[in-house]
């Protein structure tokens, strides 16, 4: 039988929020930058933690999405693309691999013709999987 875990709404609801944070990158472009690239080249403690959580959350959906294979959701899938892209992407920053590392740079040049481009999908993602996770905490509500 299917059913939403208590915890699916708030993961969405969650990646949600981190996507939609970058609304701040169309307002002030070279802070938004600066932030995050300097969160990147320092690795302290928030970016350890960041990372963790995302690393958790990402293969915590992947275990779910197997253990419920046969009788997922289709928004389930979103634990194996995202979580697996973005897998990818805290493992591509981990090793430094330069071909990540030129991508990250071009993404974060504030006077690149593709800056409200590349954000506005991001802060579209969020949106999307935000409002599915409202959609999702109210169906929880309901299935009990």
């Amino acid at each position: 039988m299917k059913r939403i875990y208590s915890w699916e709404p708030w993961f969405f609801i969650f990646f949600g929020i981190f996507h939609l944070h970058r609304i701040w990158g169309l307002i002030d472009r070279v802070s938004y930058s600066e932030f995050w690239l300097g969160i990147l080249e320092s690795k302290g403690i928030f970016y350890f933690v960041l990372m963790g959580i995302l690393a958790f959350l990402c293969i915590f959906g992947i275990a779910i999405f197997c253990r419920n294979a046969g009788h997922n959701y289709w928004w389930r899938r979103i634990y194996i693309f995202g979580g697996g892209y973005l897998l990818f992407d805290l493992f591509a920053i981990a090793v430094e691999l330069k071909v990540w590392n030129e991508l990250l740079m071009l993404m974060f040049d504030v006077n690149s013709p593709y800056w409200n481009l590349i954000w506005g999908v991001f802060i579209g993602l969020g949106a999307f999987v935000f409002c599915l996770g409202i959609k999702l905490l109210k169906e929880y509500k309901a299935q009990k």
